[in-house]
């Protein structure tokens, strides 16, 4: 097959893992940079060029979009659907999973447990929204940040207050949500493929720190998921209209809570700390869909 992974930077262990894992099945793969292709719309007419050549007999197509690209990037994808490729990750799932209120509220309004969360552009009734979440702590966030970035922990309601409001005057999106104490700054990622879990891990925060991104010096190791996580993971996946996604789930006294579903989760991590080959298992997701 011939098989585009859409990436910015080709040296990413993301990137690099699902080239190799494509190579070794013998499929012709390479990386395009999703900001460099150029898009003709027309009428029957519905072209992609690199470099000035026209992108043409692409089977598959693997979206590696980071978030300062969504935009653009999902632009990119639609334009392949639109020529009938096949892709691992729609634009329109992109774009809905990678906003976290967007997120929050499909989520919620299907079912699945979440963190209280509230948002508001109002100042005036935002120390009623704080109140409506709880009692401090509280974490405060970006509705687009990534890897804990736009994170904060906040000890107190006049804390949260100017946060939010610092937030806002640099008209940023921001939520505030329930601190789980109980989770004592760990989470699970649960990666899924194709309708079914391939791994997962519990993440660890270092001393000090609330955040459990591996990208921020938390320690992770193997954890096998109960029968309401698995379950969880999956329908919060297919909710979302994600074929590949990494589940971000707290462990609290009211059940497993989701955080965010992870349109393009890295593979680092979930590999060296579960040793399976997580990027082979997503060229065999494209082979059953595509053909070997």
């Amino acid at each position: 097959m011939n098989i585009v992974v859409l990436s910015r930077n080709p040296s990413l262990y993301s990137t690099q893992a699902i080239v190799d894992a494509g190579r070794k099945r013998h499929h012709y793969v390479r990386v395009l940079d999703h900001m460099f292709c150029d898009l003709i719309i027309e009428k029957d007419n519905i072209d992609i060029f690199y470099n000035f050549q026209k992108l043409e007999n692409i089977h598959a197509v693997i979206p590696r979009i980071g978030t300062m690209a969504t935009s653009f990037g999902s632009a990119v994808i639609r334009q392949f659907e639109a020529k009938g490729v096949f892709t691992t990750l729609t634009a329109e799932a992109l774009l809905k999973a990678r906003n976290k209120l967007t997120c929050m509220q499909i989520l919620a309004g299907a079912g699945i447990g979440v963190a209280r969360t509230g948002i508001t552009k109002n100042l005036y009734t935002l120390p009623f929204i704080i109140d409506k979440i709880g009692t401090a702590p509280y974490i405060v966030k970006l509705a687009t940040g990534t890897q804990g970035l736009g994170v904060i922990l906040s000890e107190s309601k006049a804390n949260a207050e100017a946060i939010i409001e610092a937030f806002q005057r640099s008209e940023e999106k921001v939520l505030v949500q329930r601190f789980i104490e109980e989770s004592k700054g760990s989470d699970l990622r649960v990666f899924v493929i194709d309708g079914q879990v391939v791994g997962s891990m519990k993440r660890m925060a270092k001393i000090g720190e609330f955040r459990s991104n591996l990208h921020r010096g938390a320690q992770s190791i193997p954890v096998k998921l109960t029968a309401e996580e698995e379950e969880i993971a999956l329908k919060a996946t297919e909710i979302m209209g994600l074929r590949i996604a990494g589940v971000d789930m707290l462990q609290s006294k009211e059940g497993p809570l989701v955080l965010e579903v992870n349109a393009s989760p890295g593979l680092e991590g979930i590999e060296g700390t579960t040793q399976i080959d997580i990027a082979g298992k997503i060229i065999e997701f494209i082979e059953r869909n595509v053909g070997s």
